[in-house]
């Protein structure tokens, strides 16, 4: 397909994400990178397809437990955006990763929310 070949997606805008995202959902009494009672671990990968359009598919996996012992449970989210038909810049990915990794992040906080009861809420 025609466009740009770079495709860049640092690590660093995902946990900027998470945490913001975190915060403002209110699932947990307080989220920050220091160590906590509980640990959320998350691994994610982005890749993406180009057919008709640019397709970008994220998926996270993450665990989540007492900080000091092994994860109570383990999470799978898989979620995807459309792009458009042609990258121009690597900003026209943005609005499409931003989309896919609101969808997991909703996705995977609503599963832990139902698995309140786990971690002593």
């Amino acid at each position: 397909m025609p466009g740009i070949a770079l495709f860049e997606w640092p690590a660093k805008d995902l946990r900027a994400a998470t945490i913001d995202y975190i915060q403002q959902r209110h699932t947990f009494t307080s989220v920050s990178d220091e160590q906590g009672a509980l640990t959320l671990t998350i691994k994610g990968w982005l890749r993406m397809q180009s057919r008709r359009e640019y397709r970008y598919i994220l998926r996270l996996e993450s665990e989540l437990g007492p900080t000091t012992k092994p994860p109570v449970k383990a999470y799978k989210v898989e979620k995807d955006a459309v792009g458009s038909r042609v990258r121009w810049v690597t900003a026209s990915d943005q609005d499409p990763i931003a989309k896919a990794v609101q969808a997991a992040l909703d996705d995977l906080l609503s599963q832990i929310e139902e698995d309140s009861a786990l971690y002593g809420k």
